[in-house]
């Protein structure tokens, strides 16, 4: 069986606030990248529910933010579909992604 581990280094102020983040993927031939915001999630299937890390820098602009949270719920989208098959729902989910560009007024 092969292993393979996916890190990511934070860097803290006094006050435990992100101020910078490297990531670290060898299999995908990333190595010590800089990147102002993060969001993991796994499956606890004992509790039956996600749990999250979101993190992000100071220096993380509000509308690149934005557009990274749209491009998320872009890809949730694109990951139901896959998992499940259901088309319909799928493009629903599509459908409140762009909702969200357009209320939270995203420049694309």
């Amino acid at each position: 069986m092969k292993k393979t581990q996916i890190t990511i280094d934070v860097e803290l102020d006094e006050n435990h606030v992100p101020e910078k983040m490297m990531w670290n993927a060898q299999d995908g031939g990333i190595e010590k990248e800089e990147t102002k915001a993060t969001m993991i999630s796994v499956w606890d299937d004992k509790k039956m529910e996600a749990l999250r890390i979101d993190l992000w820098t100071k220096e993380m602009p509000v509308d690149q933010m934005k557009m990274f949270l749209h491009q998320i719920l872009i890809s949730m989208s694109h990951t139901y579909q896959r998992a499940t098959g259901e088309e319909d729902v799928a493009a629903w989910m599509e459908e409140i992604a762009e909702e969200f560009a357009q209320r939270s007024a995203i420049k694309m």
